[in-house]
């Protein structure tokens, strides 16, 4: 059964000044008998996760509401195992199906046939399988001829098509989502969405940020509000959108505490 827990995650990304790494800079202090390095307690950090606790269970269909920069395009790389916490932990127990990025992995010069195991065997999908499913691959991406080209002599919309088949050919436990694939001619859009729908409805858990609120009422039942990288609401769909959009951030509680915006940078600490 798929599971995942996050206790306490925070993440924070140190912001590197280049000036200050040029070497020019270097040796205007080396010039000035400064030691190299001597400001990097000046240097600030982008706290984009704050003490994340949650836990989604089988089943489970969760929203990622918030305005941009509130941090859930961060949580879903955690999740996907591309972020590790700078503190707390987070268990995962499932099959993970990204589609976060779905052309990462992919090799111009390689034919899309080779393209589909290099991909696949990123995703973590077996070699056996791959095989056993090329032909499903190359049948659901329409791209004939073309498989055995090099991707470089493609078009983006082509790219797209391979990327996006080897990428939903597996059966999915918990699938991560960041906004809604709708690419391409509007022949290939219709297979994308029974595609995607297909794969929600297949996975244990999925996990879905995006700003369309009709899209996210239709595919979750349980939704998570961030703001500043902190959690404000969890619940209904509906009850998480009405807090988002009618109330004032302070207002809007979870687990027993009142949430309260916090600045999202702050000193770094080495």
């Amino acid at each position: 059964m798929a599971r995942i827990e996050l206790n306490k995650v925070s993440v924070v990304f140190p912001v590197v000044d280049a000036r200050r790494q040029s070497l020019r800079h270097q040796l205007v202090s080396i010039g000035l008998g400064r030691r190299i390095g001597e400001d990097h307690r000046h240097r600030i950090s982008i706290r984009a996760l704050s003490d994340i606790t949650l836990t989604f269970e089988n089943g489970d269909r969760i929203a990622l509401i918030g305005g941009n920069g509130a941090g859930k395009s961060t949580l879903l790389r955690v999740l996907a195992g591309v972020y590790e916490p700078t503190r707390g932990e987070i268990w995962r127990e499932g099959r993970l199906a990204s589609l976060l990025d779905i052309n990462f992995g992919m090799e111009p010069d390689c034919t899309g046939y080779e393209n589909i195991m290099m991909r696949g065997l990123y995703l973590g999908i077996s070699f056996s399988t791959l095989k056993a499913r090329i032909e499903e691959i190359a049948e659901f991406a329409e791209l004939g001829d073309f498989l055995a080209m090099p991707l470089r002599t493609y078009s983006s919309g082509m790219n797209f098509r391979l990327a996006f088949s080897i990428s939903t050919c597996i059966e999915p436990e918990i699938l991560l989502m960041d906004e809604w694939i709708s690419a391409g001619d509007m022949q290939f859009v219709k297979k994308i969405e029974c595609r995607l729908q297909d794969f929600v409805g297949r996975s244990g858990i999925t996990v879905l940020a995006s700003h369309d609120t009709d899209l996210l009422q239709r595919t979750c039942n349980k939704a998570v509000l961030l703001e500043d990288g902190r959690i404000i609401k969890i619940g209904t769909v509906s009850e998480v959108l009405d807090c988002y959009w009618n109330r004032p951030a302070a207002e809007c509680s979870v687990m027993g505490w009142t949430a309260s915006a916090s600045s999202a940078v702050v000193p770094h600490d080495g």
